[in-house]
């Protein structure tokens, strides 16, 4: 299993941004697609909600592909 750290600057970033900007997802129509289609899940239970608040600690998967939120050092 594949595994991305993604450094989030902030609280927080909605899940359908998160998959657009780690490559998951080729656009922000095609996260939203995936979100959707039951195909996410976030600390292990499949999230439906687009917009869903993803702060750090938290595991997004997809697939075979985990990505792990870890906090920018100010």
């Amino acid at each position: 299993m594949e595994t991305i750290e993604f450094a989030l600057r902030g609280e927080h970033i909605t899940l359908d941004a998160l998959l657009k900007a780690t490559g998951l997802a080729h656009s922000g129509g095609a996260a939203k697609m995936l979100i959707a289609d039951g195909e996410v899940q976030v600390d292990g239970a499949v999230e439906q909600r687009k917009t869903c608040k993803i702060r750090t600690g938290q595991v997004v998967q997809l697939g075979d592909v985990r990505v792990q939120l870890l906090a920018v050092a100010a």
